[in-house]
């Protein structure tokens, strides 16, 4: 820990005396390979996500987890953004350290959630080690339980990383080039998923090795802690100090101290279509979260006809074991091609979004995921579904990069983290909705499979999730950009 605190001083250092050469804090314009560096360490900490995403519904449902069980399970993620976010974006605001406001939180945020992602996918050995060393009788459900533990820490992780990442936008970018450089972390979100997703698939492929769970976390954690350790390296922000000398932050201490609530009205007072960007967003993290959270399991299920195995015993979910370790793997490669669109259609929407408008450009990249979704609803074909999780992929690289782009026209200089932090509430909060309701009707949603074997309907969440992307490009066409 010493060697990377000074790593991060002479960065610092580094940093300082090219700061020196800029006269009254202008920030630079940002170069293609200035955006490419940028982006490194949001495509280590997007790999970790995507991992977990894929994941995270085998280990657990092998663990016992049922439908409604998993999705409260994956409550950890918007409980975690909803308060995490916001208060790590203020604090990040506030901070004074020799690392910088942000810096700390990225670095911290990535070794953490590593720990973590080693941890997870080798729940069930630990809960035996526990019953070794304490000779305690351990409920069959504390393998579950650390499983859900560990999900808990690396959602909590990747967004003390995520809201003082989004918010170095402000921080280093011109404002003319703020679509664009949140359309390169759409590139990086793209790529990283891209390469999580399709590692294992590939490996099978070329060299019949079928990489193992607990190896592909390895690899997640990682992709993280070395992405962000890059970044932290690299990019030079904007210290307390400056923010201060050039006004960008109030220097009474009162003013300093602002509650929660005081900064959530501020938020909104901000514009009135702040609120509609919000409604916007709310909607259409619905229906993302529709896909995300419950594909894995749709493909394994529905498109590939396993039927529920956590109430049979280990020699007939023996029987299942290929079906589902190839629906596994199908469901990595859908995600590979849905973060694939994402990465090639990432600058071209930021291009497009800087010529006709974001309003314009997103309404349509979301429209296009509608058609996806209820093709997905109603068609279990294998290319046909591939082929639809790409078109999703335009959409997906839309919904990274604009709604962000929409809102930093209103963010008043120095309040970066918390107005970041606080419009994470509307991607997070959506979460809880399909973590809760949409996990419910699908536990309700069964059907006989066989004799004492039963399945879910688990495409109705497309069906959901289409007309939530419905109603957020309704919202969005009603909202008027600067």
């Amino acid at each position: 820990m010493n060697y990377l605190l000074s790593i991060l001083l002479y960065a610092d250092a580094l940093g300082e005396c090219a700061l020196m050469e800029e006269k009254n804090n202008v920030v630079k314009k940002f170069t293609t390979a200035n955006f490419l560096n940028f982006c490194l360490g949001f495509f280590g900490l997007q790999f970790a996500w995507q991992m977990r995403i894929i994941l995270s519904g085998p280990v657990t449902e092998g663990l016992g987890a049922s439908p409604f069980l998993y999705g409260l399970i994956w409550l950890a993620g918007p409980f975690t953004g909803m308060v995490v976010q916001p208060l790590v974006g203020a604090m990040s605001d506030k901070t004074k350290s020799p690392f910088g406001r942000r810096r700390p939180y990225l670095l911290s945020g990535a070794v953490i959630a590593s720990l973590a992602l080693l941890v997870f996918p080798n729940s069930a050995s630990v809960a035996n080690w526990l019953h070794g060393i304490t000779g305690l009788n351990l409920p069959a459900w504390t393998a579950l339980l650390i499983a859900a533990i560990m999900i808990w820490i690396i959602d909590a992780c990747i967004n003390i990383a995520q809201g003082p990442y989004r918010a170095l936008i402000p921080d280093v970018v011109p404002q003319e080039q703020h679509s664009l450089a949140n359309s390169y972390l759409s590139l990086a979100i793209g790529l990283g998923s891209v390469v999580a997703a399709a590692t294992a698939p590939f490996l099978k492929w070329a060299f019949d090795y079928q990489m193992s769970i607990p190896a592909q976390f390895i690899m997640a954690a990682l992709a993280f802690t070395l992405g962000m350790l890059w970044t932290c390296i690299t990019i030079q922000e904007k210290s307390s100090t400056q923010v201060e000398s050039s006004g960008e932050e109030n220097s009474d201490e009162s003013a300093q101290k602002v509650s929660f609530w005081q900064s959530l009205k501020e938020f909104f007072e901000l514009s009135p279509e702040v609120g509609k960007i919000c409604v916007m967003q709310f909607f259409t993290w619905i229906g993302t979260m529709c896909m995300m959270i419950f594909f894995t399991q749709y493909a394994v299920h529905t498109v590939f006809g396993v039927p529920d195995l956590t109430t049979v015993d280990g020699i007939s979910a023996k029987l299942y074991e290929n079906a589902t370790l190839n629906g596994t793997n199908f469901s990595s490669v859908c995600f590979a091609i849905f973060n694939l669109v994402c990465f090639l259609v990432a600058i071209p929407i930021g291009i497009l979004s800087a010529k006709f408008g974001n309003k314009k450009v997103h309404i349509i990249s979301i429209i296009s995921m509608v058609f996806a979704y209820l093709g997905m609803a109603f068609s279990h074909n294998l290319y046909v579904v591939a082929g639809l999780m790409g078109l999703a992929g335009i959409g997906w690289a839309s919904i990274c990069a604009l709604p962000f782009a929409m809102l930093s026209q209103y963010i008043k200089p120095g309040t970066e983290g918390s107005v970041m932090g606080i419009f994470n509430i509307f991607i997070a909060g959506p979460q809880v909705f399909v973590c809760t309701v949409v996990a419910w009707i699908i536990s309700k949603c069964s059907f006989p499979v066989g004799e004492g074997l039963v399945n879910y309907h688990w495409e109705y969440t497309f069906l959901i999730g289409a007309l939530c992307l419905i109603l957020a490009a309704l919202v969005a066409k009603s909202v008027k950009e600067k």
